[in-house]
């Protein structure tokens, strides 16, 4: 109970800590997930509290309706030339700054407006952080609804303990925009730049969790407040 309360009050720091990072007149990609929800609302309240202007481009329809909620623009990603700041939570995080994301069901969408992004700042707490990505979490697979059985034995053939995923009534879980996802354990992750582009070459998968090069900034949320950690990752050469 202590270290959930712990992680809680860590999720606040970072949040905040990201949020002062927006500066009126920006276009800000709005993540997805509890973390990210953090960020909306402080947003929203340096929205009513300071007179703050930006655009908000969100990553799911969860965070634009929080968004709306608080009384912050909006604009889709097609309707705006790019991103200045995007910040998004992540599942787990490695030494090198990759990421799995996904949990949640938004990883095409968070992909997609990261890569439109100039800089992409990942807000977690401690327990995010892990030595090697996969120890905790799933890679998430975002596949079409149509022949996604086929496509869950090419993804078993690449080694992967699948499980399509359901909401917590057993229906099958649908993504914004229409589709399935297939959560996906490996034995060992040791080369995810590999597994991604052996994912992605899979007929029927359209977006992998794993996010590669796409995070410029760290906020890692602490108990007594937040640390900011210039990554200098090598940008992710499918935002060429």
């Amino acid at each position: 109970m202590v270290l959930a309360l712990e992680a809680d009050v860590a999720k606040v720091h970072a949040a905040r800590s990201a949020a002062d990072l927006v500066q009126s007149g920006m276009i800000v990609g709005l993540g997805s997930g509890s973390t990210a929800s953090l960020l909306v609302k402080r947003l929203g309240e340096r929205v009513a509290q300071e007179g703050l202007e930006f655009i908000g481009v969100p990553t799911s329809v969860t965070t634009a309706e929080q968004a709306r909620e608080l009384n912050i623009p909006l604009r889709g990603v097609d309707d705006v030339p790019s991103v200045d700041l995007n910040i998004d939570g992540a599942d787990e995080i490695d030494p090198q700054y990759r990421m799995i994301k996904g949990r949640g069901g938004a990883l095409l969408r968070e992909k997609i407006v990261a890569c439109a992004a100039k800089r992409r700042v990942t807000i977690v707490s401690p327990e995010k952080i892990v030595e090697r990505l996969g120890a905790e979490s799933p890679v998430p697979v975002e596949v079409s609804r149509l022949g996604h059985r086929h496509v869950e034995r090419r993804l078993q053939k690449l080694g992967a303990e699948t499980s399509l995923r359901r909401t917590a009534e057993g229906m099958l879980f649908v993504t914004d925009g229409g589709n399935l996802i297939i959560d996906c354990r490996f034995s060992t992750l040791a080369d995810p730049e590999s597994l991604e582009a052996g994912l992605k070459s899979v007929v029927g998968v359209f977006e992998t969790g794993l996010f590669l090069g796409l995070c410029d900034l760290l906020v890692v949320g602490r108990a007594d407040g937040a640390e900011q950690i210039v990554t200098h990752a090598r940008r992710w050469t499918g935002c060429a």
